[in-house]
């Protein structure tokens, strides 16, 4: 630990030693943790769970813990010299007019706007491109603080009528309330229950799913007996009708769409995190669903229909994806429209008549038209290796918007009517990118696997093995890392850090392929991948294990969570935010029964529990010198519970024999990440930073606000 941290530590000690903290020589004093006698048998094998405890969110005994645990990292970020400078400057970088992609409801446009450090976007309407745009809904009124965020919506054909879902401190869970969007009345009902919901007009109403009311299911579940319900306008919840529900496979989940020409009412069908899904539908004021696709044997994206013929983005018998017609008077028949490539079809829209295609070459995107036979008709030029990150049009219109984005462009809104790509709206932050440069590597992981990785640094950089690294990864849940703009990395850059992002298996970079190999029993390809990625850029002299820091959220979380644990030798930094940790008992929380068909389950099968038994991050804590380790949660994350960082910072800090910091960030009133307002952002990205600034002894470059 570098000497001025020592100092901030050595002064925190005094000052715990006064709550009646024991002092432990030449180590910080954490908060007393007590060991529980819990112990599970898996399959014949006794497995401690001294922490149990720490699960129940809600006791004394957890919230006096937690509050002493974020008292001690308070103290400790709150002291570092460079953090005061690092949030004024994140505050100025933050400060720039950022817009969403516009789409068209009816005749109207509609887009997201954020001034710049307002806590929630603004969702505006224009009649016309040209016109004063007004205020449809601004979320920043729902709450004083910010944390009651809008996360959810959709308009009728016209764009006359808004129903939004609010959600409150970052819950998933969120109540669905109604709007005129010209008078901005507000209907009386409010719509409860629902989470991961969808919701589809019909004139004078709208299909939506939901879980049941808690309290009319065992605790268990919760999260079982999705339903699709209709609500018609005026009225209350309680009358709402069952349209469609499967109480005899009660793990199954329905989102409801229904198709532009409103012929059509489609239910998408899912079973947790699994990328094979189903797909029901009827004549919109039919009755009877009929299964057109019920094997769960692939990925089917609904794209759009012309009459009976529906077009769909699959991966059945194509990893990498291809474009099939099905028409459902005559099922049976699959056409193929756009046969597999060489590289993975991201996603797909009709725009013009035509298929508006995103293939992801090497992690960055691709945009190509085809015409309705598949015939390629040609590639529209994106401004340089980067990102699509958004895309809006209408089957028959001949106008799109697509936002572009790189890790050293920000997002970028252009225009394009079928014969010119235009810029829209362009941001203007304080940030001059022509001073770096990124450049994509291929290296080899432990296998011979080439996996690539984005490394972005200022211009002229001495490969002296001594550059601050930031490595950041995620490899899991079919998720591909391609390249994005991120405010608070230019920090990072602008003081002398290499910024690097590892495209590891388990995502969908090259296809359903590259997924499988980072999933279930091959998990730990995905760690062999990530330390392959920190070998790779300390032999190429970028850095060195003391210089090279990590950072993950959520199945991110894990990855790092995991990889220190392995190789604690190999970083200096770990940033570990919102992790899952305890792997034999994830699928016990909140929506973590979700994710099974991507980790396995260790209660069920013996064969599961070896392979997260070996990895499980809580359960593979040993008595070592572990790198300075941040790790982040929130109380009302109830995505990723919060009990995983929780037992994880307890793990760590007894069993650390190193003299490097264990700390625990427990932010109140907040989530997993969705809906999060600009000034806790800015405040935890602030700490982060702040907290590798110390470790690696940083010194701060930016002579000026700039």
């Amino acid at each position: 630990m570098k000497r001025s941290f020592v100092l901030i530590l050595c002064i925190l000690i005094l000052c715990i030693l006064m709550a009646g903290y024991i002092l432990q020589v030449e180590k910080i004093a954490y908060p007393a943790t007590r060991m529980g006698d819990v112990v599970d048998d898996y399959h014949g094998t006794k497995v401690a769970d001294p922490c149990r405890w720490l699960e129940d969110p809600d006791s004394v005994e957890t919230l006096a813990w937690v509050d002493a645990q974020n008292e001690l990292t308070f103290f400790c970020l709150e002291s570092i010299p460079a953090r005061e400078k690092i949030k004024a400057r994140l505050t100025e970088l933050w400060n720039y007019p950022k817009y969403s992609v516009p789409w068209k409801e009816g005749d109207r446009y509609f887009f997201f706007k954020n001034d710049g450090l307002q806590n929630q976007a603004v969702l505006y309407m224009q009649k016309t491109l040209g016109s004063e745009p007004v205020v449809v809904i601004d979320p920043n009124k729902f709450s004083e603080d910010g944390t009651v965020a809008l996360t959810n919506f959709a308009f009728n054909r016209e764009g006359t009528l808004f129903a939004y879902g609010r959600s409150s401190s970052g819950s998933d869970w969120q109540e669905i309330r109604i709007r005129e969007v010209d008078s901005g009345k507000e209907y009386n009902e409010v719509i409860q229950w629902c989470k991961f919901s969808s919701i589809a007009w019909k004139h004078d109403g709208f299909f939506y799913n939901r879980y049941p009311e808690p309290g009319t299911v065992a605790e268990e579940d919760q999260y079982n007996y999705n339903r699709v319900y209709w609500h018609e306008l005026g009225t209350p919840q309680a009358v709402d009708q069952i349209i469609y529900e499967r109480p005899d496979a009660k793990e199954l989940a329905f989102s409801p769409f229904i198709t532009e020409d409103e012929r059509y009412l489609i239910i998408h069908v899912w079973h947790g995190s699994d990328p094979k899904n189903r797909l029901y539908y009827r004549e919109i004021n039919d009755s009877k669903f009929i299964r057109l696709l019920d094997e769960a044997d692939a990925r089917y994206n609904f794209i759009d229909n012309i009459g009976s013929v529906f077009y769909f983005h699959t991966d059945l018998n194509a990893p990498r994806g291809r474009i099939i017609a099905i028409d459902v008077d005559d099922p049976a028949r699959k056409m193929e429209i756009i046969p597999q490539q060489n590289d993975v079809l991201s996603f797909v829209t009709m725009v013009n008549n035509q298929f508006v295609v995103a293939y992801m070459h090497d992690a960055h995107h691709q945009l190509k038209l085809y015409d309705l036979n598949g015939t390629f008709v040609n590639e529209i030029e994106l401004p340089t290796i980067g990102s699509i990150a958004g895309l809006s049009g209408k089957r028959n219109e001949t106008e799109m918007f697509l936002g572009f984005t790189s890790f050293l462009y920000p997002t970028t809104i252009f225009r394009y009517d079928f014969k010119t790509l235009e810029e829209f709206r362009s941001p203007e932050i304080d940030f001059d990118p022509s001073r770096y440069e990124t450049k994509q590597v291929f290296y080899s992981s432990k296998d011979g696997t080439r996996v690539p990785m984005f490394i972005t640094h200022k211009k002229g950089l001495k490969l002296d093995g001594n550059n601050p690294t930031l490595l950041y990864g995620y490899g899991g849940f079919d998720i591909s890392l391609t390249p994005s703009f991120s405010v608070s990395r230019l920090i990072w850059l602008e003081n002398g850090g290499v910024s690097v992002v590892a495209n590891l298996r388990g995502g969908n970079e090259y296809g359903e392929a590259w997924h499988q190999a980072g999933m279930l029993d091959k998990k730990q390809n995905v760690f062999d991948d990530f330390i392959a990625a920190a070998e790779w850029l300390i032999e190429n002299r970028y850095t060195s294990p003391s210089k090279l820091a990590i950072q993950g959220g959520s199945n991110g979380g894990l990855l790092v969570a995991a990889c220190m644990v392995q190789r604690p030798d190999l970083f200096g930094a770990v940033i570990c935010q919102v992790p899952v940790t305890d792997m034999l008992r994830y699928h016990k929380f909140t929506v973590g029964r979700y994710w099974v068909s991507e980790y396995g389950n260790a209660e069920k099968n013996p064969e599961d529990f070896k392979i997260l038994y070996a990895y499980s991050p809580l359960h593979n804590v040993k008595n070592v010198s572990y790198p300075a380790t941040l790790i982040t949660t929130a109380d009302y994350d109830d995505r990723v519970a919060p009990a995983h960082a929780k037992k994880f910072t307890a793990a760590l800090q007894a069993a650390n024999t190193g003299e490097n910091p264990i700390l625990l960030r427990v932010e109140t009133k907040a989530g997993h990440g969705v809906g999060k307002p600009m000034s806790k952002i800015i405040d935890e990205e602030s700490d982060i930073y702040g907290f590798l600034f110390e470790t690696f002894d940083m010194k701060w470059l930016v002579s000026r606000l700039q």
